[in-house]
């Protein structure tokens, strides 16, 4: 655990009036939640936001809806969608059976005294997934870092879907924006511009696996201005439109590329870099 703080798991849910109070009661402090009347409705912020996972009552499932579930588990494979059973239902194995066939593979019984806290603990997985997935190949490629450097490089790394310029960064870092800026450099490392830039097509790559996601749905989730900017700020580093982009770069390919660019060539930087170290400005600390 590094101790850095995370946002809140963001929940699209469609459940009765009834299920609705134990659904926020249980979310406090864990996820928040976004009602919504129907499927199709929750598909819709699912496509308009970040969503982290989509939880449906299984007794306000209809079955003419298969088509919704559907389009949720194949076109968004990395957001769960949760089956939630919330009181003893003769039809619920019916359905339960149905909804297994459409690729719904969380079920949650919260008849009983632990239910809820199952559901806390399933939601509360997402919302680190697309960090924790590029976290990984950068440990695997620097397995000696520093534990102060794994933090900053942790931080860096779930902030870059928000934080689009590195003054945002400097300020979670309670640096000055020039203070960081200038380790790096001193470290002899790219600029942190350059590897928030880089951490951000990783990200879209991980978005573009979802085939509900759209390219506009994409570059909002990465809050930029405007599509149009993503489009310059795919270009600008790859020199490509972001529909080959999606096209030409896998998750996999595009981290392969990160981790080859910024991360191999600079190794012996990064083992000796101590970016928030509060003494000389870019100098290793003493051992």
């Amino acid at each position: 655990m590094t101790g850095i703080a995370r946002g809140p798991v963001t929940v699209a849910a469609v459940v009765s009036a009834g299920e609705r109070a134990n659904l926020e009661a249980a979310g406090a402090g864990c996820f928040a939640v976004v009602h919504r009347p129907s499927l199709p409705e929750a598909l819709r912020v699912v496509r308009e936001r970040p969503v982290d996972a989509v939880v449906f009552s299984v007794h306000q499932w209809r079955g003419s809806e298969v088509d919704e579930i559907d389009n949720l588990v194949r076109r968004f494979p990395d957001i769960p969608t949760v089956a939630l059973l919330t009181r003893v239902d003769p039809q619920a194995p019916e359905t339960l059976l149905r909804l297994g066939a459409t690729g719904v593979r969380h079920v949650v019984d919260v008849t009983g005294p632990t239910g809820w806290s199952r559901l806390r603990r399933l939601l509360a997985e997402p919302v680190s997934r697309p960090a924790a997935r590029i976290l990984a190949h950068v440990i695997d490629a620097l397995p000696d870092l520093p534990p102060d450097t794994r933090v900053f490089l942790e931080l860096m790394i779930r902030l870059a879907p928000a934080t689009p310029i590195a003054r945002q960064l400097a300020s979670q870092t309670q640096l000055r924006p020039s203070t960081l800026t200038s380790r790096f450099s001193r470290a002899g490392l790219p600029s942190p511009k350059t590897y928030i830039a880089a951490l951000r097509l990783l990200y879209a790559a991980q978005y573009f696996e979802n085939e509900g996601l759209s390219i506009s749905d994409v570059a909002y989730r990465l809050e930029c201005s405007s599509p149009q900017s993503f489009g310059r700020h795919v270009r600008a580093m790859l020199g490509i439109t972001p529909g080959e982009f999606r096209r030409r770069f896998t998750f996999d390919a595009a981290i392969d590329r990160f981790v080859a660019l910024l991360i191999d060539p600079y190794r012996p930087q990064w083992l000796s870099f101590h970016p928030m170290e509060r003494g000389r400005p870019g100098r290793p600390s003493k051992r």
